[in-house]
């Protein structure tokens, strides 16, 4: 039974095509030709990091991107003048600000944004004068929607990354972390995303969540298409979303 009726959109990540690219330092497998397919596939939107140390994603990646999606583009990055500079150059339709430490595999937890208000205020307005949405990727905890709300973020992306590493009653009282910081930042009006380490099998509990507008997924997909392909694993994962609404 749906539980919500209001849609749930869903951004893809393509950083990690990017990672097998730059594996063999070549021009293949092109990170925006996966964005293309996925977009066909049914996605709403791509999600791409660009790395202070380029890891990955390239700012080549991003001019091509910005010129060539239909669908919104979501610029993942750090809160320095340098990813500014880009995002104002781009001016993508979204970004969404998150910690990045140069020796982490991936984005370790949650920005803290209550904790780094005043550096981040300065970036968050410039984005949003700019005609930006901003975003910013948090922990689901209270002080952290309130920093948010103080910050005039209109949206927050809460991490899930907690979530898909706990079972049992520690995944669910985190689901419950995720459920009250969704309702909490909706109740203020800040429009609610979430992701990191959504896969199928944990997915639908998350996209049960009726303040949810949208999940960012990357690594499991581009994972998946390996074997199955990129266009049935988004769609997989669409239906999956949408069979728990």
């Amino acid at each position: 039974m749906a539980l919500s009726s209001s849609p749930l959109r869903l951004g893809v990540n393509i950083d990690h095509v990017a990672t097998v690219r730059n594996a063999r330092g070549g021009a293949f497998p092109d990170p925006v030709r996966a964005a293309l397919l996925a977009a066909e596939a049914g996605a709403d939107g791509i999600t791409a990091h660009l790395r202070e140390d380029r890891r990955h994603i390239t700012d080549n990646d991003i001019a091509r991107l910005s010129a060539g999606l239909t669908i919104p583009l979501n610029l993942e990055m750090a809160a320095t003048a340098e990813m500014l500079a880009v995002a104002l150059r781009h001016r993508p339709h979204a970004a969404c600000i998150v910690p990045e430490k140069r020796e982490e595999r991936t984005t370790e937890g949650g920005l803290d944004a209550a904790g780094q208000r005043e550096a981040l205020a300065p970036i968050v307005a410039a984005l949003r004068e700019a005609g930006v949405r901003v975003s910013l990727f948090i922990e689901p905890d209270p002080r952290q929607i309130e920093a948010a709300i103080r910050l005039g973020a209109p949206v927050v992306e809460l991490h899930t990354g907690r979530y898909a590493e706990l079972d049992g009653d520690a995944r669910a009282a985190e689901l419950r972390r995720l459920a009250d910081a969704a309702a909490l930042a909706a109740k203020n009006g800040i429009e609610v995303h979430a992701g990191h380490g959504l896969t199928y099998d944990n997915v639908a509990p998350v996209a049960a969540i009726p303040p949810l507008r949208e999940l960012n997924i990357g690594h499991f997909l581009v994972g998946e298409a390996i074997f199955v392909g990129l266009d049935a694993s988004v769609r997989r994962m669409r239906d999956a979303m949408e069979s728990a609404r």
